[in-house]
């Protein structure tokens, strides 16, 4: 009996066994589709979003950790191509009768042969869009707000390109020099000033030559050379702190200056606190030295509120050799990306690294600061057709400066649209 009672309980058990199977198989099932119709049902908009947040971080990594974007936007505005718009040169926001572009800039003036076709290259983000800022809603917006440009030519370049597109919207203008600028513009219907205040290193600089009773330079064999101050700023922008509302600042390009600053006939020997730095340091030690006390004491003495921009290296195309050497800029389009790569390797250290290595140091020097970053570096890679180049009227072709109208014109849109984006938020 206990044999058959044993027989008889056993189907029963592979019976339920045999339910519990189908019963989880059932259920898993169900929510393998729950999950393919999640799936499925996810938004256009949520998936735009994935690649965005993705590039946001990958901009943060790739800048030593300062982020180049808005703090609450997760747009990349330097992760973008130009497109062709063969219908642009119709609608220019401003012509070469302005009488602010600096001859060698005036491309279209000058008649380079590509000038139009610098003008018909629109850059566009991957994953948002940048447009052409407004210069009426920007006068209005922007009403009684003083902005300052200090930097070396390139900032001028900038600033050029903002004076051109306000002036053809506003033309009640009075020109003057404010705090000490170089250049500078009042649109009266809007109180708005904007200047330039010219400065190559940040650093007051000047001609250095050997006492004849001797000191810790001359023991070391130093005869002549640039004397640069790390710890005071040139007197040319000084003032502006306590004058604008919104500066913006750059530097590099003086710092990998070999013609200028001839590190064995006149070498850039930095001094603080009124002694030299010894023992001596080297071009990039020294920029360091100027970013770690230019930045705080720029942070100290700007007026309550007031709203601080750095720009990243403006990139230089010379081929075949530097601007001393025989170097040329006979581009008539956009570099493709695998050209940039390679015009700018910092590996290969050629005539053009200048741009990535100053970056280096910048982003490092701006980390934690108030600044935010302009990030008009990678955009302005690609445009080796936008040089002056021989019609810059000088013994050697411009391969520095930028056509104007040209592509400062797009560092402008980006600058509006971050202050946009900041007034927007307050």
């Amino acid at each position: 009996m206990a044999t058959r009672e044993h027989q008889q309980r056993h189907p029963q058990k592979t019976t339920s066994s045999f339910s519990s199977s189908r019963l989880f198989i059932f259920l898993l099932c169900l929510g393998t589709l729950f999950l393919g119709f999640s799936l499925f049902k996810t938004s256009p908009r949520e998936q735009r979003l994935q690649p965005e947040q993705k590039t946001e971080t990958t901009s943060s990594e790739t800048n030593g950790g300062a982020s180049t974007t808005n703090s609450n936007s997760a747009c990349d505005y330097s992760d973008g191509r130009w497109i062709y718009d063969p219908k642009a040169d119709k609608s220019l926001r401003y012509d070469q009768t302005c009488k602010e572009i600096f001859k060698g800039w005036n491309c279209i003036g000058s008649n380079k042969f590509n000038a139009f076709e610098v003008v018909k290259w629109r850059w566009k983000p991957y994953h948002c869009e940048l447009p052409q800022f407004d210069p009426l809603l920007f006068l209005k917006r922007f009403a009684n707000a003083n902005i300052g440009f200090v930097g070396d030519s390139l900032n001028r370049n900038m600033f050029v390109s903002l004076f051109c597109t306000l002036r053809r919207t506003s033309t009640e203008v009075k020109k003057w020099r404010p705090a000490g600028a170089d250049r500078g513009f009042t649109f009266l219907n809007y109180n708005l000033t904007i200047s330039y205040h010219r400065t190559n290193l940040l650093a007051r600089y000047g001609r250095w030559s050997a006492n004849t009773n001797g000191g810790l330079l001359e023991s070391l064999g130093y005869k002549e050379g640039y004397r640069i101050d790390v710890d005071i700023p040139e007197g040319t922008w000084e003032e502006a702190l306590s004058f604008h509302d919104i500066l913006i600042f750059n530097t590099g390009h003086w710092w990998w200056a070999p013609a200028k600053f001839d590190p064995v006939r006149s070498p850039m020997l930095f001094f603080q606190k009124g002694t030299p730095v010894m023992p001596p340091v080297t071009p990039d030690v020294g920029l360091d030295m100027v970013l770690k006390n230019m930045i705080p004491l720029v942070q100290k003495r700007i007026q309550p509120g007031a709203t601080l921009f750095f720009r990243t290296q403006s990139p230089r195309h010379f081929e075949g050799g530097d601007w001393d050497q025989g170097g040329s800029c006979q581009r008539s389009q956009p570099l493709s990306p695998q050209e940039v790569k390679e015009f700018f390797s910092v590996k290969k250290n050629g005539t053009n690294v200048e741009g990535r290595l100053v970056n280096e140091h910048l982003y490092n020097a701006l980390k934690g600061s108030d600044f935010h970053i302009l990030d008009i570096t990678h955009m302005s890679e690609y445009r080796a057709d936008a040089h002056p180049s021989t019609a810059g009227g000088k013994k050697h072709d411009d391969c520095m400066h930028w056509c104007l109208p040209g592509i400062t014109d797009t560092w402008n849109d980006l600058f509006v649209e971050r202050l946009n984006n900041m007034k927007s938020r307050s």
